[in-house]
């Protein structure tokens, strides 16, 4: 095979993998930290998504700029979410959120059919077709602004995570919550900022995602088990071994494509998922148990 088109689907692969880390990185603190189930992770995405191709279609705002907009206002959502509804009726029961966040992807998305209705939506910007030479291959400028976004993303998460006092409660929460409290951590409060923050890499998603992508009321679907996939494949709680995770998925997807064809891509991330759990469960960077 022609080297210059393993090239291309290298970088296609690298790109759409960037892509995926900045989707997963926020359900790795959701899930891989505070172990919680968060299967309103898409439909969380989707509304965020709509919320940047409407700040653009009635406002105008650039989908890069609604990231001072979404971000704040993902993580506010996020936060009252968590006090409010998931919080109180979760009693602090591992169970009772999973079903709790499935019911909200199902209501939010129900609800943002009846509202959106089922059309797909586009938006179209300056940059839209801009392209930018990468070696032999050339690249869409969007997927390479989200591809180095996303790495910036996980990095910040990462160093917040791990030197600031709100990340070492998130880490004192999700190791030991009994002696956490015990030691005078709020830990409702604490799980409550770490879902909006996780919401808040939502809203910074989403603004990067809207000018190479769509949107519409089932859009979180596309991204939800994959995002999982990355989080499980990284190991649970990683910002670094989500993007390893998420650059694992998008290259095996592209080479899954070139070689058995588009709509066969995805196998691929399956069998290597299977093969993960087999040889090791915790993920490439996750701790042993």
């Amino acid at each position: 095979m022609d080297p210059s088109i393993l090239f291309a689907a290298t970088i296609n692969g690298l790109l759409i993998g960037g892509i995926y880390t900045l989707v997963a990185s926020g359900l790795t603190l959701i899930y891989g930290v505070l172990h919680i189930i968060n299967f309103a992770h898409g439909s969380m995405l989707m509304l965020a998504m709509f919320g940047v191709y409407y700040l653009l279609t009635k406002l105008g705002v650039d989908p890069y700029l609604s990231l001072v907009v979404m971000v704040p206002a993902m993580y506010l959502l996020g936060y009252f979410l968590y006090k409010g509804v998931i919080g109180r009726l979760s009693n602090g029961k591992d169970e009772n959120i999973l079903l709790i966040t499935l019911g909200l992807s199902i209501v939010i998305e129900n609800v943002a059919l009846m509202i959106f209705k089922g059309d797909t939506r586009t938006i179209t910007v300056a940059y839209s077709d801009k392209m930018v030479e990468l070696g032999s291959t050339l690249v869409p400028l969007p997927k390479l602004i989200s591809f180095i976004a996303a790495m910036v993303l996980c990095a910040v998460l990462g160093l917040l995570i791990r030197h600031t006092d709100t990340g070492k409660a998130i880490r004192a929460v999700a190791r030991e919550r009994v002696g956490a409290r015990l030691v005078g951590i709020d830990v409702d409060r604490v799980f409550a900022v770490a879902y909006g923050i996780g919401l808040a890499t939502l809203g910074a998603a989403a603004c990067l995602l809207m000018p190479i992508f769509y949107v519409s009321p089932s859009t979180g679907n596309v991204f939800i088990i994959v995002a999982f996939t990355v989080v499980v494949l990284g190991g649970m709680g990683s910002f670094l071994g989500a993007v390893v995770g998420g650059l694992i998925v998008g290259l095996t997807e592209s080479f899954g494509g070139l070689f058995l064809g588009e709509s066969l891509g995805q196998i691929g991330i399956s069998l290597i998922f299977i093969l993960i759990l087999l040889f090791r469960p915790s993920g490439l960077f996750g701790a042993r148990r």
